[in-house]
């Protein structure tokens, strides 16, 4: 007993001394330790790169805002506290004894957050306090400055700022940089606090993208899909237009359509990319594949006969129906009036391999490799797996899977001369200073067609636009080559009475620019593409036209010869005046007005208050956020009246009235 109470007694002794030993032997040693392993550092995230269209504006940019956190532990803030306290109250509207309070009952000796969310001049003002201790930290966020514009071509971001869909997902390590970092002391709970004079390590901000995409003209697109989306009561649609000369993608909308600053309010369906992810059977847009190898492989030439009855015909046991009887029609006519019995004939006598071959040559059973996440790649059975009337059926546009990017493309080959190009949305990407660090250049997949036959085909195309199916698809003074589509959607059991309905081509037809597809699914008020898609790439077209100098130059010409007389008066000084204001039509002014908006969006400032009467009060707005300058609207449609008027001083902010109510 005497032996274990003695041990119990030398046991708290022998504990001190070890303790001694080590408070006065090996302190500096151990307290360097503990420092060193309380040090930590923490992320400090990069810039997000901003995303411009074509012309500069930006579509797509990270805001900083600053967190401010204080240190009153660092030698002269007690001197300065009040004076902390009262700038803090004018900058943030709080009362100086809220910051007072916050910093007396702080949980932590050496760190408290005083405030966040500091815009860039508050965080200039305060460091302009220069009071000791403050520590300011920036944290970022993503803005789309046009709201849905361009929507399913820009994506969106996650919470932390990742890419998940569109351009933010397929270059997010891009766009995102590579994060700094900050010395932090993390205490016994694990608490952080920043460290004032800290190492630092400076974050690389990500790169800029500049898109091939136009902001005037992608607006246009997406306001004319919609209308025509009201009009025709479709379950979605979707409208693509490509440079046929270098595979650049000028516009890409959907509807419906989603803002991508608050992706997580819409659902899946709006934030769907249907020119990419979805497939259908694309009827009769695909029967210049067949007209194309017919005329390619000597089968026909344009101006044959071919008899095509009383519009409907039996092949393998099934009948294939015409709108109406056209009798005995020249091949041309076959393709500009959409004769399936006519088409079909032809290419029942073609080899399987052959028109396998054509169809996979322009682009067909495989994707186009477009800069942008989720498209599929479509549908063509290999010629061993065709049943005895899939080659009558391809020959119309059936038993085969498309995205409307794919026929389009497959057009822009029409467009370019036979070569099929690689579409792109991305033309360049730039450094955080703005230097050019990759641009673009045209890819060439291949040649699909000899250019010969592409000359061939073309008449025909501008016959189906001026005499045949697609006539709702004419702009005056701008000449259309297109075709037209409509086919039935198959469902569980067989095909349903629903519809596909679309309209493709491209223009000027005779040195093409632009080639567009507008499709529609389920389209209640009409079926056909002519009737339902066919309008709306009419009043896109004629809208773009007025963005291209050239054809302005050229529509105005065109119509000056139409409308002048054998007997007017040359000689009078306000003569061509005169012809052109006739030639003038209300379409014509609106085109023209467009590309004077585009115009002003390009300069610098604006030196008076422009005319925006006539235009959409969307682009109008977009204008004056061009140039920073507030707007309030009454009504949407387009501007019938503003305030301040045409000519006047520019004000900080402008009233627009819209021609429909709110």
């Amino acid at each position: 007993m005497y032996v274990l109470l003695t041990l119990l007694v030398l046991a708290p002794v022998a504990v001190g001394v070890q303790v001694g030993g080590l408070y006065l032997g090996d302190r500096a040693e151990l307290r360097s330790a503990g420092e060193r392993q309380a040090s930590s550092f923490v992320d400090l995230p990069a810039l997000r790169g901003a995303v411009t269209d074509q012309a500069g504006r930006v579509l797509a940019v990270n805001t900083t805002r600053y967190d401010l956190a204080l240190d009153p532990t660092q030698p002269g803030f007690d001197a300065q506290a009040e004076r902390l306290y009262a700038n803090l109250a004018r900058l943030t509207g709080r009362s100086a004894a809220y910051y007072r309070r916050r910093v007396a009952q702080r949980s932590s000796r050496q760190y408290v957050a005083l405030t966040r969310n500091l815009a860039e001049d508050q965080r200039t003002a305060v460091e302009g306090w220069e009071i000791p201790g403050l520590i300011l930290e920036p944290t970022f966020s993503r803005r789309f400055n046009y709201g849905t514009t361009a929507a399913h071509v820009l994506g969106h971001v996650s919470a932390d700022g990742t890419g998940l869909a569109g351009l933010e997902a397929q270059y997010n390590d891009a766009l995102r940089g590579e994060p700094g970092r900050r010395a932090v002391k993390r205490d016994r709970r694990n608490h952080v606090r920043a460290v004032v004079g800290g190492a630092v390590v400076e974050p690389k901000h990500g790169e800029s993208l500049v898109l091939t995409i136009d902001l005037v003209r992608q607006t246009i697109m997406e306001e004319e899909l919609q209308q025509g989306m009201q009009e025709t009561g479709a379950r979605w649609g979707t409208a693509i237009a490509m440079d046929p000369r270098t595979g650049a993608i000028l516009g890409m909308a959907n509807q419906p359509t989603y803002d991508p600053n608050r992706a997580s309010a819409f659902g899946t369906r709006a934030r769907r990319n249907y020119a990419l992810t979805d497939r259908m059977e694309p009827g009769s847009t695909f029967k210049v594949v067949g007209a194309a190898a017919a005329i390619e492989q000597g089968l026909i030439s344009m101006q044959d006969s071919v008899e095509t009855g009383d519009g409907w015909a039996v092949f393998h046991g099934r009948t294939m129906r015409d709108i109406r009887a056209y009798g005995t029609i020249t091949f041309e006519d076959v393709l500009a009036k959409s004769s399936n019995v006519g088409m079909a004939r032809i290419l029942r006598q073609m080899d399987r391999g052959v028109f396998y071959q054509y169809a996979r040559n322009l682009g067909f059973g495989q994707p186009t490799w477009i800069d942008l996440p989720g498209e599929v790649g479509g549908t063509l059975r290999r010629p061993a797996a065709w049943s005895g009337t899939s080659l009558t059926s391809l020959s119309i546009g059936y038993e085969v899977d498309v995205t409307p990017l794919q026929v389009l493309s497959a057009y822009s080959a029409l467009a370019n001369g036979g070569t099929l190009m690689q579409p792109f949305v991305l033309a360049e990407r730039r450094s955080v200073t703005g230097a050019s660090l990759w641009k673009a250049e045209p890819t060439v997949i291949r040649q699909a067609l000899k250019p010969e036959t592409v000359e061939a085909l073309r008449p025909a195309l501008i016959k189906a636009v001026e005499e045949g199916t697609a006539t709702r698809a004419q702009v005056e003074g701008l000449s259309i080559a297109g075709k037209t589509g409509t086919a039935r959607k198959a469902g569980a059991g067989g095909y349903t009475g629903a519809y596909r309905s679309s309209f493709v081509g491209f223009f000027p037809a005779d040195d093409p620019v632009v080639a567009m597809i507008v499709v529609l699914d389920e389209p209640q008020s009409h079926s056909y593409g002519g009737v339902v898609a066919a309008p709306i790439f009419q009043r896109i077209a004629e809208r773009w036209a007025g963005t291209f100098p050239e054809q302005v130059d050229q529509r105005r010409a065109a119509r000056a010869a139409a409308h002048a007389t054998p007997d007017a008066d040359d000689t009078a000084p306000d003569a061509s005046s005169a012809v052109r204001t006739a030639a003038l039509t209300p379409a014509a002014e609106a085109a023209s007005a467009a590309a004077d908006l585009d115009a002003l969006a390009r300069q610098d400032s604006l030196t008076a208050m422009p005319d925006l009467r006539g235009h959409s009060t969307r682009a109008a707005l977009h204008l004056l956020w061009q140039h920073g300058i507030d707007a309030r609207v009454d009504g949407h449609g387009r501007v019938e009246a503003q305030q301040p008027a045409p000519g006047a001083a520019v004000p900080q902010t402008v009233t627009l009235t819209g021609t429909r109510s709110p």
